[in-house]
């Protein structure tokens, strides 16, 4: 069996948020083309395509061990009664088994919760589609997985062409465990560096070695080395995070951006109600290519423009609902602080609010004031972003269940109905693949996410990247936005609205 991994901070805070009424699962809605003719049994072998290549992804194999009294956060473990046939299920479709029933089926699934004594991952496969096409709905847990990761899974997957040649396997063997003397090494790199440097904005940080067992002896020694840890590395970051403050501080203390106060509080909208344990889920694909241009023409970049999109088809929603409010809504928007190329299964990302100008009628005076607005956010947190992942591990005992109480006593409570929102809709970008991909030698047509709806925030819409489309995929809690769909058709009228206005800047 391999070492345990403990959860960080971030990580296991997506157990402890969990509730019946709010799942902290993502995943994914892809739909393949099969090859003309096919004739074998692509359920099986799709999955002797994953087991084959599980070693390339041993997350997957892994499930969570509690410590005593959950005291501290879980670890991830090797489960050794890991089956791939309690993960990978074959699914059929009601009649007409077109997309829309597949994503009504997606939204029913999407709400029932991950069995937490096995892996927590689920692919369900559904090959009753018109036209030799077959749907995959993927859920993964957010502790184990953010959107970053989650491409670089879908990487390890998915191949790049239709028959590609057997992979090579994974050197057996576990990770080399770190030692005390490289732990020491570490920590005296980290001083040398801080006396060399003290006023560098590089931040060095390093790790001590821990037992990993669930123990409570064991858990109270690898806490204490966490701490421990922690202090020394946020020592160590000391002189950049004054340096960042330094920076940050005349943009806080400018009387003229002192207005930007008021934007903290979201207005109140019937989006931004308690959920329940009911999900509907809305998809779209647009051109990427499209999407660009009106980017190029508007001066911002890719993110504005689903940003704009966003708020083009709320406005429109809730101005049919007679509910649209005089000030702008706030979208969450995530931030990834994953660096390119890494792959590694955890979070790495944090939030930032953007205004996103659902007040302005005009299209083009939207987007400007979304690009105005989103460089200030960015502006706003940049200094502190590459400090964050020091703090993601900050704990204390007891700190799981006291957690669990407070998610409970938040959802029973429906104070979501009553404090304002910090933020109306999360809108999340995700870079994708760009060449085609393939599996067990089907093409891969499209690839939605499928995110996270919460107490307070409804609505979630996700893109995902892949070839020259836009991936939409729109969660929300069935009680409050039922016809999601509706909203997801507005994308494409949104986008055709944008290049209207922009027609003349790209001619």
């Amino acid at each position: 069996m391999g070492d345990a991994v403990k959860l960080s901070s971030l990580d296991a805070a997506f157990l402890y948020m969990e509730t019946p009424e709010m799942p902290m699962h993502v995943g994914s809605l892809s739909v393949f083309q099969l090859p003309k003719g096919y004739q074998g049994d692509f359920f099986e072998a799709f999955k002797a395509q994953i087991a084959d290549r599980l070693d390339a992804a041993p997350m997957l194999k892994r499930k969570l061990a509690r410590t005593v009294l959950d005291i501290d956060h879980p670890s991830w473990v090797e489960d050794d009664q890991f089956d791939i046939n309690r993960q990978m299920f074959r699914g059929s479709l009601a009649a007409p088994a077109d997309l829309e029933t597949l994503r009504r089926t997606v939204g029913w699934m999407h709400a029932k919760l991950l069995n937490r004594a096995r892996p927590l991952w689920e692919f369900y496969l559904f090959e009753n589609m018109p036209g030799d096409q077959v749907g995959l709905y993927v859920k993964i847990h957010h502790a184990l997985i953010d959107g970053g990761a989650g491409v670089a899974l879908t990487q390890i997957i998915y191949d790049t062409v239709a028959n590609p040649p057997p992979r090579p396997k994974a050197k057996a063997g576990a990770k080399e465990r770190p030692t005390v003397r490289a732990a020491a090494a570490s920590a005296v790199e980290t001083y040398v560096r801080l006396w060399q440097k003290p006023f560098s904005s590089e931040v060095t940080t390093f790790k001590l070695p821990r037992s990993g067992k669930t123990d409570l002896g064991s858990v109270l020694r690898d806490h204490a080395t966490t701490q421990l840890e922690l202090g020394l590395n946020v020592a160590a970051a000391l002189p950049a995070m004054a340096g960042a403050a330094v920076k940050a501080l005349p943009g806080l203390l400018d009387p003229a951006k002192l207005g930007d106060l008021r934007n903290v509080v979201a207005p109140r909208t019937p989006l931004n109600k308690s959920i329940s344990s009911e999900r509907a889920f809305g998809t779209a694909t647009i051109s990427l290519t499209r999407a660009r241009a009106v980017g190029k023409a508007a001066g911002g970049k890719l993110n504005d423009v689903v940003l704009a999109l966003s708020s083009g088809v709320l406005r429109r929603y809730l101005l049919e609902t007679d509910s649209l409010p005089k000030k702008s809504l706030s979208a969450a928007v995530p931030v990834s602080l994953r660096e390119e190329g890494d792959g590694e299964a955890n979070n790495q990302a944090f939030a930032m609010t953007c205004q996103i100008a659902t007040h302005i009628a005009d299209p083009k005076d939207r987007m400007a004031m979304i690009i105005t607005e989103s460089t200030k956010s960015k502006a706003l947190i940049s200094p502190l972003k590459d400090f964050i992942p020091l703090v993601s591990n900050a704990s204390a005992i007891g700190m799981p269940m006291t957690m669990q109480v407070m998610a409970l006593l938040y959802t029973r409570s429906g104070v979501s109905d009553i404090l304002p929102p910090t933020a109306n809709v999360i809108v999340s970008n995700v870079p994708g693949p760009r060449m085609s991909l393939y599996a067990a030698g089907a093409e891969l047509l499209h690839l939605f996410p499928v995110s996270i709806a919460t107490h307070g925030m409804a609505l979630n819409i996700t893109v995902q990247g892949y070839r020259d489309q836009l991936e939409f995929g729109l969660i929300a809690g069935a009680n409050v936005l039922p016809d999601v769909q509706r909203l997801a058709d507005m994308l494409e009228e949104e986008l055709a609205v944008l290049e209207e206005a922009y027609a003349s800047v790209a001619a």
